[in-house]
């Protein structure tokens, strides 16, 4: 079983029409959050995956465990709190990309507290953590001090996953991922967050230093652009990306970091030492099968992770 940690949350899409009244808003509202959506997607790819997250007990929140119970997911590690539900108001570009607004501060995804970190049996392979719950108080110090006390363990995989609105301090996000980079196995990053944290440094020379830590693996993701990997043994090469009809990226990140570790964990390699065993022919084989799997994410609308027969 993998364990997901961090925050769950509606986004709210505009649905209004062409001609509507502006003293009327429309919105369609989709369960998500980056860890939310890597457990929904890692369970549709057919991984037992439990997620580790503060939730509401107000009506968005009992719906988020909803959610996860009619996907499967285990919801045996939340933590209920009487505070009110984060809302993501989600705007999308011209070309498919999400630009976030988050209402979030005193909500329930952030109370989760070290004394709220279960112990963690050996049914539990790994723990992934990412996106804004990573800088935002005081769960950001609980998911830090849990990838510290479970680093060697078992397989820890971090996402940073920018998102400058519930936090703006840019030096606070560097230090926190220069932080748990020295915790993690396996890291996940997209070009748009390096350009956020370091604009105008080559992403290169920053995973290089990354790879001198505990990292074995890290994956920068291009968008349309394809993603590129970095290994401790193998160096680091790229694969381009499918052509696809685009809808929308939106979760096409998180389907790239559940399809990550399913390939892991499909072939018995989602530990730390199974990462150091990968030769380059397994490490392109993985490459290829997150990328294909996000490329499917971005020919639906809003965050629809794919099925695990859907992919080959």
């Amino acid at each position: 079983m993998y364990l997901v940690c961090g925050e769950a949350l509606f986004d709210f899409f505009s649905a209004d029409e062409a001609g509507a009244p502006a003293n009327k808003v429309a919105f369609q509202a989709i369960a998500g959050g980056s860890p939310f959506n890597v457990a929904v997607g890692l369970r549709r790819l057919g991984v037992d995956v439990a997620l580790l997250a503060g939730l509401s007990r107000d009506y968005l929140g009992q719906r988020l465990r909803q959610v996860l119970d009619d996907e499967g997911v285990d919801t045996g590690y939340l933590q209920e709190f009487d505070a009110p539900s984060t809302l993501a108001m989600v705007a999308v570009g011209a070309d498919g990309s999400p630009h976030y607004s988050f209402r979030g501060e005193g909500c329930a995804d952030r109370q989760l507290l070290v004394e709220h970190l279960p112990e963690l049996g050996e049914q539990v392979r790994g723990l992934h953590i990412g996106s804004y719950s990573l800088v935002v108080q005081p769960i950001a110090d609980t998911l830090l001090a849990l990838a510290r006390r479970e680093r060697g363990r078992r397989l820890v995989s971090l996402d940073p996953n920018v998102r400058l609105g519930p936090q703006p301090d840019i030096q606070l996000w560097r230090q926190r991922i220069d932080e748990l980079a020295g915790q993690a196995d396996l890291i996940k990053v997209s070009d748009e967050d390096l350009e956020q944290l370091y604009p105008g440094q080559a992403p290169e020379v920053l995973i290089r230093g990354w790879l001198q830590g505990s990292a074995k693996l890290v994956f920068l993701t291009r968008g349309s652009q394809g993603a590129t990997v970095f290994s401790q043994r193998h160096g680091h090469w790229s694969v381009a990306t499918p052509k696809v009809q685009v809808a929308d990226t939106v979760g096409a990140g998180d389907t790239f970091q559940a399809a990550l570790i399913t390939w892991l964990t499909e072939q018995g390699l989602d530990s730390p030492l199974g990462l150091e065993q990968l030769e380059r022919e397994q490490i392109d084989a993985l490459l290829r099968f997150a990328v294909n799997a996000a490329a499917l994410t971005c020919t639906r609308t809003g965050p629809d992770l794919p099925y695990r027969h859907q992919l080959t």
